[in-house]
């Protein structure tokens, strides 16, 4: 085999470098058994999971590490002309530098996932599940753009050109994408101020629902119709949003009719019967306003005001209320009126 010259190269040191190649995918496959298998093992017994965290992350770029080590060996030893090897060298030391660089982004996503997680996950927690996704993804692109630009210098590229280069163009880039970067920063503004969480339930101009999503672009909200609807972070932000889920209690006012031939005794009592409305209903509050408003047209008009409890439900509340009036009323002859005109004729004779 010595005598086979391949490429400025035996066959057997060409078999002998393609061995090395396949003993570093062994290599690769050790490492995950003592990784998985020991290593994790030992972790797990811990208390800390610093450790288990570690295991983890460092895992699959060792691995690749063992993959790459052993085929630059392997081509190390062949007889390569002078520019195959300066551009190997090349390839080896950017894949060098994009492994360290992919290890110290799994290790960071998994500490910010891990430890800001659990702080987002209690109830009286100040910190949002979202912002710790969008600070991961911020981190990750950090240490991947420093990572490739490492990677860049070490091959003889300059970067300083290379940045001016693109400032010029990400100049031109934001004044073609101004919308986009105003819904860019009104979704940090939302992360941050936090005016409200998913499965809130707001108002804001015509639009009633729960929060489904709150994006870096654009916010998701279901409404009452189920209907999804999705608005551009920057007209949130501008705007006045009511947030209904932090209210202490919901406000419902009611306006009630009654028919002229109501006696002064019979509207006493159809307010005292708004009035008692929460002994009978507990989800609402003991806070009423109860007011003989006005003469209507066709009714004497009350006004009925009173609050739903947080947390109950809005909908299913209002109508225990309205069939308890409903009830009451009925139930005491008081009657509801509906448009009606009452036409006086007189005889001409009379006149």
């Amino acid at each position: 085999m010595k005598d086979i010259i391949l490429w400025n190269n035996s066959l057997l040191d060409i078999l002998i470098s393609v061995g090395i190649v396949i003993a570093g995918f062994f290599i690769a496959r050790l490492i995950y058994y003592i990784f998985t298998h020991i290593f994790g093992k030992l972790a797990a017994k811990t208390e800390t999971n610093l450790d288990d965290l570690l295991v983890d992350k460092f895992k699959a770029p060792f691995m690749f590490a063992a993959i790459i080590g052993t085929i630059w060996g392997a081509l190390k030893r062949l007889e390569l002309s002078e520019s195959v090897s300066e551009s190997l060298w090349k390839i080896y030391t950017v894949l060098i530098v994009l492994n360290f660089t992919w290890a110290f982004a799994r290790l960071f996503s998994g500490i910010i996932q891990n430890v800001l997680n659990k702080h987002a996950e209690r109830e009286d927690s100040k910190i949002d599940s979202n912002i710790v996704g969008i600070l991961d993804s911020i981190v990750r692109y950090l240490i991947w753009g420093i990572g490739i630009l490492v990677a860049l210098h070490n091959i003889g590229i300059q970067i300083g050109t290379l940045i001016a280069g693109l400032g010029i163009g990400g100049v031109a880039v934001a004044l073609a994408a101004q919308d986009t970067l105003k819904n860019l920063f009104g979704g940090f503004i939302i992360f941050f101020d936090r005016p409200f969480i998913i499965g809130d339930r707001i108002r804001y101009n015509t639009i009633d629902g729960y929060i489904l999503h709150i994006g870096l672009r654009s916010l998701r909200i279901k409404t009452l119709d189920n209907r999804i609807v999705t608005i551009p972070n920057s007209q949130v932000v501008d705007s006045a949003i009511e947030n209904v889920t932090s209210e202490p209690s919901t406000k419902i006012t009611t306006k009630l009719g009654l028919t002229y031939d109501t006696t002064p005794e019979m509207m006493e009592k159809a307010m005292q019967i708004l009035r008692d409305i929460p002994k009978a209903i507990p989800d609402i509050t003991e806070e009423t306003s109860v007011s003989f408003i006005e003469y209507g047209n066709f009714s004497l008009q009350i006004r009925f005001v009173y609050f739903i409890k947080k947390d109950c439900d809005y909908f299913e509340t209002q109508s225990i209320v309205n069939m308890e009036i409903l009830r009451q009323f009925n139930a005491n002859g008081l009657e509801f009126a509906f448009p009606t005109q009452t036409i006086y004729t007189k005889n001409p004779e009379s006149i």
